[in-house]
């Protein structure tokens, strides 16, 4: 059984309900079809037939949650317009349990309206980009590389702790987490280098304590061989057994995936946002259909606790 194999048949035992705020959208249209007949989700489209109107939690959901923007009920009720905002307020008051939006609209839309719906989980304050990247039965997460060009030592903690909790979501295996870098254990020096390590000092003092094994600076074939990790990286407790990659900006994040991706053979699944409060999925605008399904799965498997 394939990795999208097991995603979907770990899905279809959650039967969530799924809203698509782009429903005009021949690919939504087609991909909600598939959804419904093969199990997954109850769907409800929102299009231009949708009325309007918003329900009164939803204006009371915006106010309270960013009262700086929504002063009144006619700025909430303005921003309700937007389809991705009105289907992220539909996951925020709970009428919905995940939204799959940026078919047609740029993933800053997407994002905007999650951090306004929804939030960020407990514990994070950072909204990231993970791929799945997928080969021959093994799975390597990929983070950040969709969302924060220069991440702070606070927000490379963040998306580390977001990364290993989906993972557990996901792919359901134990999360092994690599924050790398140009060095490997001080081997090199510069600002970029003191970020990484700022970044573990701050995961080793979060409270609660991260339930995951993670290390760093290192290079990636630290992280990734144990023969290299046994020389350069003597007594990490990865041991070169890394299946989450930390990447310390999103020039490395997006490059490395597409380097793996397009070089390497490998499938790459998302980007899955990750680090809100409810699952909030975000398409490419060259999504196909069956892109489409495959994040509606994985975004399904979000709802999960862990």
């Amino acid at each position: 059984m394939s990795f999208l194999d097991r995603v979907f048949e770990r899905a279809r035992a959650i039967k969530p309900r799924v809203v698509f705020p782009e429903g005009d959208d021949p690919r939504v249209q087609e991909a909600a079809r598939r959804i419904e007949r093969e199990g997954l989700a109850s769907v409800q489209l929102l299009d231009r037939t949708t009325p309007h109107s918003p329900l009164p939690t939803m204006l009371a959901l915006l106010r309270s949650r960013r009262p700086d923007k929504f002063p009144t009920d006619a700025a909430a009720s303005q921003a309700l317009e937007h389809p991705l905002t009105r289907g992220a307020a539909l996951v925020g008051i709970g009428a919905a349990d995940v939204m799959i939006g940026g078919a047609v609209y740029p993933s800053c839309d997407t994002i905007r309206a999650a951090l306004w719906a929804v939030g960020t989980a407990p514990g994070i304050a950072t909204v990231s980009g993970a791929f799945y990247m997928v080969q021959d039965g093994h799975v390597l997460t990929f983070a950040d590389c969709a969302v924060v060009p220069e991440p702070s030592a606070v927000q490379l903690a963040d998306i580390a702790i977001a990364s290993a909790r989906d993972r557990r979501r996901i792919v359901g295996d134990t999360p092994w987490v690599a924050l790398l870098s140009y060095s490997t254990r001080g081997s090199a020096e510069g600002e970029r280098v003191e970020r990484v390590q700022a970044a573990i000092t701050q995961l080793r003092g979060r409270q609660p304590a991260p339930d995951f094994v993670f290390d760093g600076e290192l290079q990636v074939d630290a992280a990734l061989v144990v023969e290299v990790a046994a020389r350069k990286a003597a007594g990490s407790p990865l041991a070169g057994r890394a299946n989450i990659l930390i990447f310390p900006d999103l020039d490395a994040g997006n490059i490395g995936y597409k380097l793996v991706q397009r070089l390497g053979g490998w499938m790459a699944l998302g980007p899955i946002l990750q680090g809100l409060a409810r699952p909030i999925a975000d398409l490419s605008r060259g999504a196909t259909a069956d892109d489409i399904v495959s994040t509606a799965a994985i975004a399904i498997l979000q709802t999960r606790e862990g």
